[in-house]
């Protein structure tokens, strides 16, 4: 059953500090937390199911391996700030999370819709439920989210993307990176275990 507030409570939204470690601490900790999207007056929620941690010039999977680029500059800055970039035509979702003087973001790979539901099947209409968010494209198309994203803080109440803070405590498995060439020898995948709107 989808909630009926409307827009999300501001005194929910994660602090800058909740983003400022190391990013495989921080795509652990998302897990469980309310991702809401606003689009044209409407709150699109649902719960972050899976993520994925990327570091940057020594992880060869990152989008910052080869160096400082315009496109993807964001990964030196501000914790809490959305990054955006394109795979296959499809737009990835990610917030920039690092400890001071790193780079780094973390990659939101699959989400539970809990709320705007209709809104996110006239995004992108499928007849599997589970299908509508279970993937990082899949996700961006049912919320809306494009490039326009890119920048935007998760930190501000009044974003249009933000995540919220929520008394969960998912049971959570690890593997390695999703569709990735060249991984670093560790577990950089986050998931909850048993939920059916994770990727894979």
């Amino acid at each position: 059953m989808e909630e009926t507030e409307k827009l999300p409570d501001p005194e929910k939204v994660l602090p800058p500090s909740f983003y400022s470690k190391d990013p495989a601490v921080v795509a652990r900790e998302l897990l469980g937390k309310r991702l809401v999207r606003v689009l044209n007056g409407e709150a699109l929620e649902g719960t972050i199911v899976e993520t994925e941690a990327y570091y940057g010039a020594k992880d060869p999977a990152s989008r910052a391996f080869h160096g400082r680029k315009n496109y993807n500059r964001l990964m030196w800055g501000e914790p809490g700030r959305v990054f955006i970039y394109n795979v296959h035509k499809y737009w990835m979702l990610n917030v920039v999370a690092h400890e001071p003087d790193e780079i780094g973001a973390v990659l939101i790979r699959a989400i539970e819709p809990t709320r705007g539901i209709k809104s996110m099947l006239s995004n992108r209409p499928v007849k599997e439920p589970r299908a509508l968010t279970s993937g990082p494209g899949k996700l961006t198309l049912a919320l809306g989210i494009d490039k326009g994203s890119h920048g935007a803080s998760v930190l501000s109440p009044g974003s249009e993307i933000q995540i919220l803070d929520t008394a969960s405590d998912p049971i959570i498995g690890t593997s390695r990176r999703i569709g990735v060439t060249k991984d670093l020898d560790r577990d950089l995948r986050f998931y909850v275990e048993g939920n059916p709107y994770v990727s894979r």
